[in-house]
């Protein structure tokens, strides 16, 4: 047994370097596992491979197929080339460089040059957002971002857009990964970086991207010359990551003068040195350098992107109570309001309100369906990721359907849609031209926000999440809620709470439909259980597509006039602890509490 396993080890040992023998770091960390017998980790980390998620491949960095490394981003490259090569398609590829992870970059473009397919290679550090828009703008087949957004330093991520801008999905991210067999092997020519320098096939798009994505960014403009006049200033951290000077050129094509940035933050640092999380949405605590450099300098309002801006939070002071920051659900009520009010100024006849959609991701508030039901517009939901709203973006648009808002609600938000994925450049700058225009009428954003809930209904929400790092748990928890009252019964109650109807997107029931189906896609490879309430309480418990986590949402959608808010953020407050506490069950779990 012991000769067995010290076979095992070696024989482990030597199919692992093979493939990992251009990589001094990584064949040294699988060597080092095999050598002290860590057979579990081995397991975990060489007998599965990453998969599509919500924002594509995601891991953390380091030796294994189940990680993010050279031989890993070759692979994940040499799948999409053969993908596209066995499609026949005429190839125009796009890469981008992304900050601190350039080899990779370079590798991901070398893959392609190697099999003479012409690439655009960024020269410098730029938003996710520029590569949908680069997709579209240039005629490319494809594009590959590198980047974990905002995921912790040791994560990283590779993205994939589609020759219609947009995030791949199925069937054609099932179909990539398919194209492994045959293809795991590197191609002696994947390694040779050096073709990135010296290859014609290779041209950098920078310019070109970043002035027409400026003058396009100009539509969704309203008020410039009150812009220019303003007297607000404004405070903006990139968090360590690359939206500094692109959020300054955003500003400047809006004719705001730029706005402060947070130095210490200011530049692209893939170590987050300033932060406990390199994510803005956890709030206050992360946003601590912005609020007092905002509060020195007399600005009212924080901009922050996250590390790859595509994403905003955003804060204002309020003179009698410190800072709100708001959440992304808020933020997608004025944003929302706001793209609206300015389309019907320059749109009086209100029979072209039939053509405006606004999205939202399932498990976001439900404001605009609100926002909808009174102003006429069309809104519709899709399953959580923006790769599902700019799939959807595109097939309105192809019937003559403009879609003026897009959000998620972990402040991901699209205004317009020059771009198929949220963007946090661009909704800086019109948060700020919005935050501008209520200044002249004397209305803060925070007043704004009641102005908005008192017209279309108090919509309160809660979101947070549990860490569970053991798939196994997450499985027998939501299989314990299938099974809640036997086989196959849902809950029927939470506190006392009667459950109205329960949709189950892994398995496609949905007791709110006449056939018991979902009208969303099915997908299996996540968990995603909604609970709607006699009340008017909707809470969505589901796993992250990124991360070892279980979220959970719940919104109060109150009807017009119903404005009692105290008893409102009560009776959520009560059912939100009880959805966790019962349906999660955290302690008998060991389920990781969020603290930030």
């Amino acid at each position: 047994s012991q000769q067995a396993g010290e076979n095992k080890r070696i024989l482990l040992l030597h199919w692992y370097l093979h493939f990992f023998k251009k990589n001094g770091a990584t064949r040294e960390q699988i060597r080092s596992l095999v050598q002290d017998g860590c057979m579990e980790e081995l397991k975990r980390r060489l007998c599965s491979r990453m998969t599509f998620g919500t924002a594509g491949l995601r891991a953390a960095m380091g030796a294994g197929f189940s990680r993010v490394n050279d031989l890993t981003v070759i692979q994940s490259t040499q799948y999409l080339t053969f993908y596209f090569l066995d499609m026949k398609c005429s190839i125009k590829m796009f890469f981008l460089f992304c900050f601190s992870f350039g080899r990779l970059a370079r590798l991901t473009a070398a893959v392609m040059l190697c099999k003479d397919i012409p690439v655009y290679l960024f020269s410098t550090y730029v938003p996710t957002p520029f590569v949908p828009y680069a997709v579209k703008k240039l005629g490319a087949a494809a594009g590959v971002m590198i980047t974990a957004s905002h995921n912790r330093k040791e994560d990283n991520g590779y993205k994939v857009y589609w020759q219609n801008g947009a995030q791949i999905s199925s069937p054609h991210d099932k179909e990539i990964l398919r194209c492994i067999e045959g293809n795991a092997e590197p191609w002696a020519e994947s390694w040779a970086e050096d073709l990135v320098e010296s290859s014609p096939l290779k041209s950098d798009p920078l310019e070109d991207i970043c002035r027409w994505y400026m003058e396009e960014l100009s539509t969704i403009c309203f008020h410039r010359d009150l812009n220019a006049r303003s007297s607000l200033r404004f405070v903006h951290s990139s968090f360590h990551g690359v939206g500094h000077n692109y959020v300054q050129k955003a500003f400047q094509t809006f004719g705001f003068l730029p706005p402060i940035p947070v130095p210490e933050q200011m530049n692209p640092d893939p170590n987050f040195s300033t932060v406990s999380c390199p994510n803005p949405e956890e709030g206050e605590p992360v946003l601590e350098l912005s609020l007092r450099l905002a509060e020195k300098e007399g600005a009212k309002i924080v901009l922050a992107t996250d590390p790859d801006a595509d994403r905003l939070a955003v804060a204002e002071q309020c003179d009698e109570c410190g800072w709100k920051v708001f959440t992304g659900n808020e933020l997608a009520a004025l944003l929302g309001w706001w793209m609206l009010f300015n389309w019907k100024k320059m749109h009086p006849d209100s029979a072209e309100t039939e053509r405006v959609y606004m999205l939202a991701t399932t498990v976001s508030s439900k404001i605009l369906k609100a926002l909808a039901q009174i102003e006429g517009f069309h809104f519709e939901e899709t399953l959580p990721g923006f790769k599902w709203i700019g799939n959807k973006i595109h097939e309105l648009a192809k019937t003559g359907k403009e879609v003026i808002f897009s959000f998620e609600e972990s402040i991901g938000f699209l205004c317009g849609s020059m771009v198929l994925d949220k963007d946090g450049v661009s909704a800086a700058a019109v948060v700020a031209e919005m935050a501008a225009y209520l200044h002249t009428k004397n209305v803060t954003l925070t007043q704004q926000l009641q102005n908005i809930y008192e017209i279309y209904g108090y919509h309160i929400s809660r979101t947070s999440y549990v860490v569970c790092n053991d798939p196994p748990t997450v499985e027998r928890i939501f299989s314990r809620l299938r099974n809640f009252e036997g086989e196959g019964i849902y809950p029927k109650t939470c506190v006392g709470y009667t459950i109205a109807h329960i949709r189950d997107v892994t398995t496609g029931y949905d007791s709110s439909q006449p056939d018991k189906k979902c009208v969303l896609p099915v997908s299996k490879s996540s968990q995603m259980l909604t609970f709607t309430f006699q009340n008017g309480i909707v809470a969505t418990l589901r796993t992250s597509g990124t991360e070892p986590k279980i979220k959970y949402y719940t919104e109060f959608c109150a009807p017009p006039g119903k404005s009692d808010i105290s008893m409102l953020e009560e009776e959520l407050m009560k059912v939100t602890l009880a959805l966790v506490e019962e349906y999660l069950e955290p302690d008998k779990n060991n389920l990781i509490r969020r603290f930030v």
